[in-house]
């Protein structure tokens, strides 16, 4: 369904600029881009008032966990979209561990399936990597809605892992494409894991899971990339040790990412979170967050996800070392980092470049990350204004919490809107939740890689 739309008045975040003006959307492209405005409406063609708010590209998530096919009780593609949607966010690429691991054609087409029926924004899928399928991760290539391959060096949630040297030249050696890599050494992790099973205390979960866990993985994962001149995305990157080392050493076939968490918590938040903040690889250190957002800024860091990760209350409260790893984050990813321009951390330009733009460009998908005549009229309409509180009611992801309760937040998203449809809408002042405008299955599509 390709819309027409009319948005006026609005402060555009362009690539090169900063401007205020009227955007066009005309059968789900956007078709003129006009600083200083003029534009008027036409028949048939919605119009929105953008006056006081900023027009951004749609966000752009290329690391989730919709948990669906599987574990559809924490979440499933109707309820991570919807949330998606709720926080700006326009597309998304969603991982292999779900029940049973998407490692094959037939797994991966019935994910695409259900996203056709339930999926209220773009999306694409990652196939995992095992020790024994590269025929199936050579079966997937050039197919419609595949992203990439998804390789868990280290035990993380879930079942897939791939450590043993040999399994990971072959995939290397024989595969085309991108591989996205969870980079945590297996064999460091379990030698240490050992060691620190006496302990209660969350603390220990940064302590165990070391940065030198990832630093092993990610210059192993690097040196096979250039071993076999194979494109590599080094997932959720955790340590100042690992974002120096690539910032010498990433060359033009590795790109990266950090999440909003570790951009935001540190020891601090861990401590007084608990198993709210307990994620893989971990949280760290005050020193570290610090590394992370100036190698974010210097262009070492490609782009900026969420991972995602529902769990219930229920299974948290458990405490640790029992309660399962993640978090959800697709709601508030956006106002989290527009709070951190509007507080002096970065720009509202430079939000878009790593939240739109990054990973358009890391995953090469067509048409999107910017507000470009021609591209796809994914849209977002942010509030900078007005500071709203949010709390775990607030949410749409089916577990119902987040780890951002109590926070204020600017920012947030007044409408969002996939090829010229909106899919979530809030009035200004209004409930937090906002609301859903599209019917499931009805405004997303597989996205398309070049």
């Amino acid at each position: 369904m390709n819309g027409r739309l009319l948005v006026q008045n609005a402060t555009m975040i362009l690539p090169n600029r900063i401007v205020e003006g009227d955007l066009r959307v005309s059968d789900g492209l956007i078709k003129t881009i006009a600083p200083f405005g003029g534009l008027q409406p036409e028949i048939g063609e919605e119009v929105i008032d953008g006056t006081g708010l900023y027009l951004l590209p749609g966000v752009i998530d290329p690391h989730v966990h919709f948990r669906d096919p599987g574990n559809t009780e924490k979440e499933d593609l109707e309820s991570g979209s919807r949330a998606a949607s709720a926080g700006g966010i326009t597309s998304f690429l969603d991982m292999p561990n779900t029940s049973p691991n998407a490692i094959n054609r037939s797994l991966i087409a019935d994910k695409i399936a259900a996203a056709a029926k339930k999926s209220v924004t773009h999306h694409g899928f990652f196939i995992g990597a095992t020790n024994s399928n590269v025929s199936d991760l050579q079966s997937v290539e050039g197919m419609d809605g595949v992203c990439g391959i998804k390789i868990f060096m280290g035990s993380s949630t879930g079942d897939l892992l791939v450590h043993e040297q040999k399994h990971l030249e072959n995939i290397f050696a024989n595969t085309r494409g991108i591989i996205a890599t969870h980079a945590e050494d297996e064999e460091r992790l379990r030698s240490r894991i050992t060691k620190f099973e006496h302990r209660k205390d969350i603390a220990a979960h940064a302590e165990c899971r070391d940065a030198e866990c990832a630093l092993i993985a990610t210059k192993r994962a690097s040196a096979l990339a250039k071993d076999y001149d194979h494109r590599l995305h080094i997932v959720h990157l955790t340590s100042r040790q690992e974002a120096d080392w690539l910032a010498s050493n990433k060359g033009d076939l590795i790109t990266t990412e950090v999440c909003t968490q570790h951009l935001t918590f540190d020891q601090n938040d861990v401590e007084k979170l608990g198993t709210r903040a307990l994620m893989n690889p971990p949280i760290r250190y005050t020193e570290d967050k610090d590394k992370l957002w100036q190698r974010l800024k210097d262009g070492t860091i490609d782009c900026i996800v969420t991972d995602h990760a529902p769990h219930t209350l229920e299974a948290k409260s458990v405490g640790f070392p029992g309660a399962p790893a993640g978090m959800p984050g697709v709601e508030t990813s956006l106002p989290l980092m527009l709070t951190h321009a509007m507080e002096g951390k970065c720009s509202v330009s430079d939000v878009v470049k790593w939240m739109c733009k990054g990973p358009a460009e890391v995953y090469r998908i067509k048409n999107k990350g910017s507000l470009v005549e021609g591209f796809d009229g994914d849209l977002t309409l942010v509030d900078l204004e007005n500071n709203r509180i949010i709390q775990d009611s607030d949410t749409w992801t089916k577990v119902g919490w987040t780890p951002y309760a109590g926070m204020e937040f600017t920012g947030w998203p007044i409408y969002t809107i996939i090829d010229g449809n909106i899919v979530h809408k809030r009035e200004i002042g209004g409930q937090l939740r906002g609301i859903p405008v599209a019917l499931p299955g009805s405004t997303g599509r597989l996205l398309e890689f070049n």
